[in-house]
């Protein structure tokens, strides 16, 4: 306990980590399923709507293709798209086992069981803590937008206004059969898009989620295809949430 905590402090003052959130966000962990998820929140105006991101799957593996003991993403991508965010209600959202190691953290949580239902059902319940019943926006990227489509599909009675992808995974089976991979076989999968609206970014030169497998998956929905991005570098980016 006293070493988890320390490790928080370290991220906080900016020690353990190249990131630091802006004045505006507060660190708020919230306990959710068995984890405890790390958050970082600026709610000015709790009656508009709320934007949550939330992350990728991270360090899930080192460069071997083994189970990495931390999870914990080293970008900021999402991070800094979040924070350049001016919106009145921005939530940022780490995945479970992500900046905080839970008791119950186990390496399949960040592997083969990255989308299980009981991972699922913690982060919609960190969501369902933060919105209560106001509107929000959820912004998924990479494996996060798995993550967030299973919470819309699993937690029908949020207030989901709309949802954003940004270089997302939106079938996991798929993927892992493209690149020849393991499938991820503890984990719950779309077989479907969820009935919101929706918008998809896609980076031109994505080799991670390879635009061929986003135009599939959301065929009919608004996809835009952001020129000369790769997976984690969308250039001067950000997002359109008039769209």
């Amino acid at each position: 306990m006293f070493l988890r905590n320390f490790f928080i402090l370290l991220l906080l003052c900016g020690c353990g980590s190249t990131w630091r959130a802006s004045d505006d966000f507060l660190f708020v962990p919230i306990k959710s399923g068995g984890y405890e998820i790390a958050t970082w929140q600026k709610i000015t105006n709790p009656k508009d709507d709320i934007h949550i991101y939330i992350e990728g799957d991270g360090r899930s593996f080192d460069s071997r293709g083994r189970p990495n003991y931390d999870p914990t993403p080293r970008g900021t991508f999402l991070r800094d798209i979040a924070t350049s965010d001016n919106a009145a209600n921005v939530v940022y959202m780490a995945r479970p086992c992500q900046f905080i190691m839970s008791d119950s953290c186990t390496k399949s949580d960040w592997t083969d069981g990255r989308f299980s239902q009981k991972i699922i059902d913690s982060m919609s319940g960190a969501v369902k803590e933060i919105s209560k019943d106001t509107p929000i926006i959820l912004i998924g990227y990479s494996g996060g937008a798995m993550i967030s489509g299973l919470i819309i599909e699993n937690a029908p009675e949020l207030n989901v206004k709309k949802w954003i992808t940004i270089a997302g995974v939106l079938n996991h089976a798929d993927w892992t059969e493209y690149f020849g991979d393991t499938s991820l076989s503890y984990s719950l999968n779309l077989n479907e898009l969820p009935q919101v609206k929706q918008l998809h970014y896609v980076a031109e030169k994505d080799a991670v989620v390879p635009p061929e497998l986003t135009k599939k998956w959301a065929r009919g929905q608004n996809i835009v295809i952001i020129k000369n991005a790769t997976h984690d570098d969308f250039g001067d980016f950000s997002i359109d949430f008039t769209y």
